[in-house]
């Protein structure tokens, strides 16, 4: 696992995370460097569910009616429902490094689940993120504060075949991206 004097250094000189921020400041959910991990932010971009859609929800084939765009820097989430978010931070994930994300226990302790799938080795670009909220509550998500924090793990060896390599479908991706198949 990297300690963040090793995050900070990839961050800064490799451009690993950009932008960088070493921590947050004000009352505010924390974002920036923690001892092991990175607190990342959402954007102000998201893609929500049409309450309406009556069809079934394929993730090989997601309907194109299915989401509405939203630009905003206060959203809330429908009770029992989910939202696809965009991070705030554009990220490169060097060969012989792995991110794996985890969500903040502040939205946890408000029913926010956040899932982000690993950040491969040489994996580049915005997460999109699934964020649910699973109380029977609205619950409000601010633009621009920490949603979850990334932990990074680096490798004892290479990897034969980088996210890169294989030429990734997710690679590079700048806007929220909803699930494909090839």
């Amino acid at each position: 696992m990297l300690a963040d004097f090793e995050i900070k250094k990839l961050a800064v000189e490799k451009g690993m995370i950009d932008p960088f921020d070493e921590k947050s400041a004000g009352k505010v959910i924390s974002f920036g460097l923690s001892s092991y991990g990175y607190d990342y932010r959402i954007a102000d971009e998201f893609l929500v569910p049409e309450p309406e859609f009556k069809g079934t929800l394929d993730p090989k084939n997601v309907p194109e009616n299915l989401f509405s765009p939203i630009k905003t820097k206060i959203l809330e989430i429908r009770p029992n429902s989910f939202i696809l978010a965009k991070s705030y931070e554009y990220f490169r994930i060097p060969r012989n490094i792995l991110g794996i994300s985890f969500g903040k226990s502040t939205l946890a302790r408000s029913g926010i689940f956040v899932n982000v799938t690993p950040l491969e080795p040489e994996w580049e670009g915005y997460l999109t993120i699934s964020i649910a909220n699973l109380s029977p509550y609205p619950v409000k998500l601010y633009a621009f504060e920490g949603i979850a924090q990334l932990v990074f793990y680096r490798a004892e060896n290479i990897c034969k075949t980088s996210y890169k390599d294989k030429k990734g479908k997710y690679q590079a991706q700048k806007k929220i991206t909803v699930s494909k198949v090839k």
